[in-house]
């Protein structure tokens, strides 16, 4: 059975959520990663709104100054490019 890229971060994000939580930094790592499937895939809107949230997480969790934080801001910015 061949999983897509998108399927397989979906399955691990949904593990990753329940095991460790939704706002845990490696949660927000496999969010981050499934956005830019999303993206290469044009599922601009979808993609937009993970990074959105990745953001606010990130944010919250991590601070406005952390380096992954930082790059949620890089991503976004990217994904609102088009």
């Amino acid at each position: 059975m061949c999983s897509s890229a998108k399927e397989l971060y979906q399955r691990a994000l949904a593990g990753e959520e329940k095991v460790l939580g939704f706002e845990h930094p490696e949660t927000l790592k496999n969010t981050n990663s499934l956005a830019g499937v999303l993206r290469a895939q044009g599922q601009y809107p979808e993609a937009e709104k993970l990074r959105r949230q990745t953001l606010a997480s990130r944010e919250k969790v991590l601070g406005l100054e952390n380096s992954d934080t930082l790059q949620s801001v890089n991503n976004l910015a990217s994904a609102l490019e088009g």
